[in-house]
């Protein structure tokens, strides 16, 4: 045999090496779920993850792809069933991919997060040692988001509206979502009818054709104010005044119409044009004790119950005297920020985006808190320069995005040496490494308290008390 010869057969001989082969009927019993909810199961030490799948359950399965250390399986039969199944009570629950554990008791879910936190912490982070509370849930886990980003789409002439089915840009039309605020159902509703009465095409992805992309709501849940949001590829909207003028008419509480023009072929929905077609260009809600004013564009957490219990933890972590210096890295439209300088002596705010940074000013100044100074720029830079104008933090408060906090954010924490850093997170593995880095650098890791911000998904937020060690201050000094 030749060396070309050798070389083709061997994916061959690798596969024929595994004890499962593509489209292989087997029976599995589920062990564990992984970070994407799915269930883990064994055949002959091989893993296979199966979506639908609980821990416990003896399920029949169809191997459907196949990598050298792992391969997915699709649900064929349950054999034996958890105790901690459910019926998902969304009609689409099984095309639509905005949740995928609906299927899951609830109070499951809670130990399921919480565990998925501590296996993090003790895999990337070889934190072993730590307290990892029980999750904070909610008491009605449903209708929680304040907040929808619908595609809309065609079908036989009409516009639809739902959500991307899984793994797919297939738009999956609903009539409800039992995750959305309920104001959210009719909105949209309204949306489609009007528009699509006045002439409005849904945009096409594949052609770059056609006008409106995404409907937007905004909710104030404190408030009952309302924003709808259409995204659009061009600047003209066809019988622009009639449509505003019969959506104002249909929609009750509706405070904000607004356009937002994306002309580009993207995934991303919004573009950079955004205009005010009636009413006011922000709505109004509060978290706690704390008045927010929200554009189209402004980030604010999804889910305010379980926002205000975050942030209330973040407060008591932090534990100001109101004697302390703060600073909130990565602050956005000032959540944070607003909350601790409720018991800070000052807090200094800093975020990237200057539009953020904007309605962080805005937002102080609307609830008379002259403790707060923000800034537009990287942490990683902004902060040093802070420190060096005297500007020293006793404690520092980070909220990153998933990808967690930037190297040098990180290095700052650790050349600064506030007593406290109180970390915020929405993915427990980039927060399992970057506690490595501060515990190497210093810091004790003293508890984590997970938060069930977005229920029957896998997504957990978490808040973390660090103390600077004993001795670590006067050892810089």
């Amino acid at each position: 045999m030749s060396n070309k010869q050798r070389k083709k057969s061997s994916p061959a001989a690798v596969r024929l090496d595994l004890p499962v082969e593509k489209n292989q009927t087997l029976e599995l019993t589920i062990e564990d779920l992984s970070h994407e909810g799915n269930g883990v199961g064994r055949y002959e030490g091989y893993t296979l993850f199966v979506p639908g799948a609980l821990p416990g359950e003896k399920v029949s399965v169809k191997a459907t792809r196949l990598t050298k250390k792992y391969g997915y399986a699709r649900l064929l039969d349950i054999v034996e069933t958890s105790a901690d199944r459910r019926e998902p009570p969304c009609p689409i629950y099984k095309r639509c991919g905005g949740c995928t554990l609906q299927h899951f008791d609830y109070e499951a879910q809670l130990a399921f997060k919480r565990k998925l936190v501590e296996d993090n912490l003790r895999r990337i982070g070889k934190i072993e040692n730590v307290i990892v509370h029980p999750t904070i849930g909610m008491e009605d886990p449903w209708r929680y988001r304040n907040k929808a980003q619908i595609p809309i789409g065609e079908e036989e002439g009409g516009l639809v509206g739902g959500f991307y089915a899984q793994r797919s840009h297939e738009i999956v039309n609903m009539e409800k979502c039992l995750i959305q605020h309920e104001k959210t159902d009719y909105v949209i509703e309204q949306v489609k009818r009007i528009a699509g009465k006045h002439g409005v095409r849904a945009y096409q992805e594949e052609t770059h054709s056609g006008l409106l992309r995404h409907v937007v709501t905004k909710i104030g849940f404190a408030t009952g104010e309302l924003m709808v949001v259409l995204i659009t590829k061009e600047d003209k909207i066809p019988n622009q005044e009639a449509l505003i003028e019969e959506l104002v008419e249909s929609i009750p509480g509706v405070k904000s119409v607004v356009q937002n023009v994306n002309p580009k072929r993207t995934n991303v929905i919004f573009g950079d044009v955004t205009r005010v077609l009636w009413g006011e260009e922000y709505i109004y809600d509060t978290i706690g004790d704390v008045k927010f004013a929200i554009s189209a564009r402004s980030f604010y957490q999804v889910n305010p119950v379980q926002t205000e219990r975050l942030y209330g933890k973040a407060l008591e972590y932090a534990a100001l005297t109101g004697e302390e210096n703060v600073i909130d890295a990565y602050c956005g439209i000032g959540t944070i920020s607003l909350f601790l300088a409720q018991k800070a002596k000052q807090v200094f705010g800093v975020e990237i985006v200057p539009d953020a940074i904007e309605d962080a000013k805005r937002n102080a100044v609307l609830n008379g808190m002259e403790n707060v100074t923000f800034a537009v720029g990287e942490a990683e830079r902004v902060i040093p320069r802070w420190y060096e104008e005297g500007n020293k933090a006793d404690v520092i408060v980070v909220d990153p995005p998933r990808k967690g906090c930037d190297e040098a954010l990180l290095q700052t924490i650790l050349d600064m040496k506030p007593e406290r850093v109180v970390y915020v997170s929405c993915n427990p593995s980039t927060l399992a490494r970057d506690l490595r880095v501060l515990e190497d650098g210093g810091y004790e890791t003293v508890e984590v308290q997970p938060v069930d911000m977005f229920p029957h998904t896998t997504h957990v937020e978490c808040v973390v008390r660090l103390y600077l060690k004993k001795g670590k201050q006067k050892a810089s000094a």
